[in-house]
This record gives C-alpha cells, structure tokens and sequence, in this order.
C-alpha cells in the first residue's frame, strides 16, 4: 500500500516547523488534495492545527506510546482515503526519548515509514554556516533520507541569495522553499506551548489560512508533491481497531468529556472504545448541566481546566452529576486534565469532589515518557499490567496519590507512585494512547457494560 507522503522536521525546536508543515497541508488542501496530517510524539496540539488546515483528525504517530511496529499501521489507517500525508516532526530530528538513543525520533519515525525528509532551517542568525549544518544532518545517518531544505524566517533576497549558493556549494542538499520572517502568521503560546487551535476558534482558521498562503507563495509546492510520491511503498497492513478489540454486547454509552478545557485526545481512544461496542458520546462540561442520558461509563482526557476553573467551578449541575455517577459504581477513567477536575478544589475553586486531592498550578514544569505498571486492579487495567504513557502539566495534586494509587514508576529519585483508583475510578496524570494499550479500551467498555445490566 502506497501514500505519497514526506516528513517535515527540524535541527531543533523552535525553527518553525509547526508554521511550515500547518501551512503546508493548507496550501495542499487549497489545491484539492486530500491531505493527510500527522504529528511525531505525543503533543497535542499541534494536531489541532493540522485538522483545521487539512480538514480531517491530526493524528499521532508515537514510537515510544504505541511501539515501532505499529507507526506504519497507524499511519495507513490514518491516511486511508488521501492523497498525500504531510508528518510534522518533533524537536530535532535526532532527538528521542531520553536515553533510548533514537527511538521515538522523528528520524527514527521517517524511518520506519520509509518517508523522504525536508529540514526546516532557521537562517535568521547565518549565511554559509547553514551548509555546515544542513550537511551535517543530512550525513549523520545514511538511513534517513534528508531530500530537501526549507529555509525559514530569511531576511532579504540577499540573504536568501547567500544562503543558497553555501547550499549549493557545501551541501548537495537542493533548497525547496524561502519564507521570509511574518510574524503575522504566528500562533501563540502560554505555560504549555501553543494555544489549542479548539480555543481560538475564528482566529485558529484566520492564523492557519494566513501559514497556507505564506508556504504556497515561498515553497516549490510540486516539487514537494512529487518529493512525497517518490516514497516507496509501506510494507505494512492498515491499523483497525476492530481487529485490537473484542466488540462488548449491550452497547453501553460512553460519555466524552471535550470541548475548550477537555481538547487533549488521541483519535484512536475513541475508535477503540467504539470498536469495542460502546457508544461514544461527546459532552462539554463548559456548557453542558448534565452527562448525556443513559451514561454508562466516563471518559475524561486532557487540556487546560486551570485556563476555565472559574466556568468548571460555575457548572455545579454537571459536577454534581460527575460525582453522583461515581459514586453508583459507573467506570470512570480520567487522565491529567480530568484528574484535576475529579478533585475537591482548583486553584481554590471547587470541583466535581471525586477525588480526595486539592490541585493548583506551580511554575515546574513536569514532562518526560514513563514505563508504568498498574498498582492493582481497576476498572481500565488489571494489576501488574505494563503501559508506557507520558506526563505533561504545571499542576501539582496533593496528595498525589491516594491509599490505593493507579500507577507505579521508577523515577530520577526512585520508584514512585501516582494517581488514584478509588471505587470504580482510575485518575492519574499520565497520558496514554490506547493503541499502544488495546486491551485498556475493552476493559472499560466491559465495566460500563456491566454497570448497564445491574
């Protein structure tokens, strides 16, 4: 099976490779392909973008959440149905998870996907040292296909005219594209990278137009289209959930916290959940008063609650029908954002209650991969069983964990343990991408089953 596809990376965050590949897949959706988006890693939302640019889900393509061998499944399922997929790269394009050499990289990602690479380079500060660069990246690892460089935030035509002959001197690398600084087209950003593209709404589609227009008029659009074709075929079948999961009888509803404060979820935890015979549906505790009728079972992922504490705190109504179906028995699995909003307070500002714990926002930072095991038995994971998942967030819960905790990790001070699992709720901090965890899907559809028969 073949997808014409190409990977847009960078030397290093921060050289603008979110505005070249968000604009990229604006600027080939304009011309009416169907474009695939993709991202490296775990992050959230810079797959925002891409939906609104390519109009239909970002998606993730994680070697470290899901395993190596599912990048080319996951992608092909994604990517059913295109004409093109644009993958966004993550950090340098050597850079992977800490201490595990390349793996989970976005090099070790175009790998695996056999995809052609264009670097992103920031020449704002350099003229010839950007040949020195571009060669060093393009000869560090003959496995990867360095096949284009797009030279971003040039100064001037003699700038870009500089930058061109080092390249063409010192590289063998050819130059794809020359974009010139525009902080117009800029996204914003706050305490954890960019704004969810969920939140700004009018504005996200405005800023993602303006990046389409900017990337068609400074890149050789069909000299990355046939770059993209040049990729050989994946040697590899489609991932389907339905072929992770056993479908559950009973069709128990699912309720799906989303919306502005909720954003944060990988597609394929939604598919899996519906593959495994629940009916997913997705509610906004922003402005819902109550969970859909006939909830069986709750979902609530990632995003910024601390940006919405005020409006949570005001929806007493859902709070109350949050804690009221915890405390029947009904599955409940919360991860980061939803932990916060299980608990008693928020930045001092009530919650849903569920949770014996009180967050509030700090100014650590606390990020990295984690391998964990299940402490004991809940209603998402049996005891002992071994997930990889990753930690994102300026918040801070205490306590952090409850008398029956939901994970255990080894970490640079020594084994700890985290998160809560308190009746038929498992909450914690870590993010998991169910395709990497199948198994944790059925597990809650089959206690929100089970809950529906009693």
């Amino acid at each position: 099976m073949n997808i014409p596809r190409l990977v847009i990376a960078a030397p290093s965050s921060g050289a603008g490779k979110t505005t070249v590949a968000t604009g990229l897949m604006a600027a080939l959706s304009a011309r009416g392909l169907a474009v695939s988006p993709h991202k490296v890693g775990p992050d959230y939302i810079d797959p925002g973008y891409h939906s609104l640019a390519a109009g239909r889900p970002g998606r993730n393509l994680d070697a470290y959440l899901c395993g190596p061998e599912r990048i080319a499944p996951l992608f092909l399922h994604g990517a059913a149905g295109a004409d093109i997929a644009v993958v966004e790269g993550v950090m340098g394009l050597f850079d992977g998870a800490g201490g595990r050499g390349e793996l989970a990289s976005t090099a070790h990602v175009a790998k695996l996907l056999r995809a052609p690479v264009v670097l992103v380079v920031d020449a704002s500060s350099q003229s010839r040292s950007v040949a020195a660069l571009v060669h060093g990246f393009a000869s560090w690892d003959p496995e990867v296909r360095l096949a284009g460089v797009i030279l971003n935030r040039v100064a001037s035509d003699r700038h870009e005219l500089l930058l061109r002959e080092a390249l063409e001197e010192g590289s063998g690398v050819p130059v794809l594209g020359s974009v010139r600084r525009a902080a117009g087209v800029a996204t914003p950003s706050r305490h954890l990278g960019l704004i969810p593209a969920v939140e700004r709404s009018a504005e996200a589609l405005r800023a993602v137009g303006d990046m389409g227009e900017l990337v068609a008029a400074s890149v050789d659009l069909d000299a990355l289209v046939a770059l993209a074709r040049s990729a050989p075929p994946l040697d590899a079948e489609p991932w389907s959930a339905a072929g992770e999961v056993s479908a559950v009888p009973g069709r128990p509803r699912i309720a799906l916290a989303s919306g502005a404060a909720f954003s944060f979820s990988y597609a394929e935890n939604a598919e899996l959940l519906a593959a495994a015979g629940a009916e997913v549906v997705p509610f906004d505790p922003l402005h819902d008063a109550g969970l859909p009728d006939g909830t069986a079972g709750l979902v609530i992922g990632g995003g910024f609650p601390e940006m919405y504490v005020s409006e949570l705190s005001e929806n007493a109504a859902l709070r109350t029908s949050i804690a009221a179906l915890a405390a029947s028995g009904a599955p409940v699995a919360a991860e980061c954002a939803g932990l916060l909003y299980l608990g008693r307070e928020l930045d001092g500002k009530p919650m849903c209650g569920v949770l014996d714990t009180t967050a509030r926002m700090t100014e650590r930072l606390t990020l990295g991969y984690r391998e964990a095991v299940a402490v004991r038995e809940s209603v998402l994971a049996p005891a002992g069983l071994r997930v990889r998942g990753h930690e994102f967030h300026r918040t801070v819960c205490e306590p952090g964990s409850g008398p029956q905790p939901a994970w255990g990790w080894r970490g640079p001070d020594g084994p700890r343990t985290e998160g809560f699992t308190a009746g038929s709720v498992h909450a914690s901090y870590l993010h998991l991408h169910w395709a990497g965890a199948p198994a944790l899907a059925e597990r809650l559809v089959r206690a929100a089953a089970g809950y529906r028969a009693a």
